[in-house]
């Protein structure tokens, strides 16, 4: 037999529980999405990703399809943006071992680049869908998730490919006594990398669409430049962390 105060304490839990459910459940803005059996899925992610990662490849391919010993314009602007990558992961990771991670490092930047720039840009709004809207890739918590946690692999990887399972002792130094803090640390790191990409991509969105839609003919224009600065930021401020946790990992000490 339940007690009063046990069966108190279960109706206080229960509740909670549907809260949690329901707040999960809450969407900013609307999204749409695809039928697959029993699934469902994210189709706004999926196109407009599927968009990005053309753009990016196309881009790539026609400015080294003829590559020159005197750059041209085209190949100039991909090599100073290699270079920039590579002096990014350089600094974070090393001298000795940066090398294997620029493509890591140069994938995750420039998706994060050009998905932030499609939402500043392309008017996705323009394509009217039976339900819901497309917006950025990074406008949605699943795709900065996803990026997160791709980083949480790539620097337990890099930690366990180096020092094989020694790797965990890194979580009793300098004392057994911060165990609880070290993992608590790897998990705060995805969670702080994909929250911050998410919330500043969606509050830059959320504030254009409010600007534009009183003043339609002149606000688009600045905020326009505006979303182009802090998307390009955004996009450095995700790179910089994650090749600083791989080199980390690689050090072996915080």
């Amino acid at each position: 037999m339940f007690r009063r105060s046990d069966t108190h304490d279960i109706t206080g839990v229960y509740s909670i529980s549907n809260s949690l459910y329901e707040v999960s459940n809450v969407e900013v803005g609307q999204h749409f999405y695809w039928r697959l059996g029993d699934f469902q899925v994210h189709a706004q992610v999926l196109i407009t990703s599927w968009v990005v990662v053309a753009t990016s490849s196309g881009s790539a391919v026609s400015a080294t399809r003829n590559l020159e010993t005197v750059p041209a314009t085209g190949q100039n602007f991909v090599e100073y943006v290699l270079e920039s990558i590579r002096d990014l992961t350089r600094t974070q990771i090393g001298e000795e071992e940066y090398r294997p991670w620029v493509p890591f490092i140069g994938t995750m930047f420039l998706f994060i680049f050009v998905s932030n720039w499609s939402g500043a840009l392309f008017p996705w709004r323009v394509l009217e869908l039976p339900n819901g809207e497309l917006a950025a890739p990074t406008n949605d918590i699943n795709t900065t998730v996803a990026l997160a946690s791709l980083t949480s692999i790539a620097y337990f990887y890099a930690g366990l490919h180096k020092k094989g399972l020694s790797y965990f002792g890194k979580y009793i130094q300098p004392t057994p006594v911060l165990l609880p803090i070290n993992i608590l640390e790897d998990f705060t790191k995805p969670l702080s990398l994909s929250f911050r990409l998410f919330g500043n991509i969606l509050a830059d969105e959320l504030v254009v669409a409010v600007l534009i839609s009183p003043v339609p003919l002149v606000i688009p224009i600045p905020m326009m430049f505006l979303g182009l600065f802090t998307s390009g930021i955004q996009a450095l401020i995700f790179a910089t962390p994650a090749a600083a946790y791989i080199g980390e990992s690689l050090e072996g000490h915080h």
